[in-house]
């Protein structure tokens, strides 16, 4: 079994190495600091399992696990952490297994023995975690054959566009399958909607312009285009814009 540990301490990452290094038939593949690098170490070592570490700066490792379940073959997840109060969430998003530091290597062995790559079903959970982790930091978009992260704060809009989500950011723009009504939800405190296909960053509002045959578009900061505004949705665009 190929294994990436994920874990925001070298100590710990060290100490889960030297237990896999006794457990026969497993191997270490890469390590990572963060949930951003172990995107990019899966992609490079594809790894049949990872150990991920829940409690992280910038991304916490059920954030992590929601954007795998993006992949094709996502693998599997067996969460590490000081903090037994993370065990249900853990639980709740299918993860293969759950372990408590400090870590023994029998409890290592059978939850590796044990380990495997999820379903559809669990790949679904793992996808639809908000209510478990809370507001992503980051949207992760299927770019080809890889996973895009693009940080929430760099977001100018969301789009609707047939099938798809238009994300619009400070780097240009990707495609997310996500409903823009649950984006909504999740990013209220950092989107408005303002369209019934578009939702704008409150930090980015700029003003609201006029055209010849009386629709409201909205200007952002920093970004060349701008958004029609629903005539219902103009008072409360206005407010924020004023009171910004």
């Amino acid at each position: 079994m190929r294994i990436l540990i994920v874990d925001d301490e070298a100590p710990a990452r060290r100490r889960l190495a030297q237990l896999v290094e006794k457990i026969e038939g497993a191997e270490v593949v890469g390590e990572a600091a963060t949930g951003r690098a172990a995107l990019k170490e899966v992609e490079r070592a594809n790894p049949d399992c990872l150990l991920l570490d829940i409690r992280m700066p910038d991304m916490d490792g059920l954030e992590c696990a929601r954007h795998l379940a993006q992949l094709d073959t996502p693998p599997a997840i067996i969460f590490t952490t000081a903090y037994d109060q993370f065990a249900m969430k853990a639980f709740e998003a299918r993860a293969a297994d759950y372990l408590l530091k400090p870590i023994r290597v029998e409890r290592l062995e059978r939850a590796l023995r044990n380990a495997e790559r999820p379903n559809a079903a669990q790949q679904a959970q793992l996808a639809g975690m908000q209510q478990d982790s809370g507001a992503r930091r980051h949207i992760c978009a299927r770019v080809r054959d890889s996973l895009k992260l693009v940080p929430v704060t760099s977001i100018y809009y969301f789009r609707a566009d047939q099938k798809y989500v238009v994300v619009r950011h400070e780097d240009g723009e990707v495609l997310i399958e996500d409903p823009l009504k649950s984006l909504e939800e999740e990013f209220s405190e950092e989107f408005i909607r303002v369209h019934r296909n578009a939702l704008a960053a409150r930090k980015y509002l700029d003003s609201l312009e006029k055209d010849k045959d009386g629709h409201f578009h909205l200007r952002l900061r920093e970004c060349d285009e701008t958004l029609e505004v629903s005539r219902r949705l103009v008072p409360e665009v206005r407010k924020l814009i004023r009171n910004g």
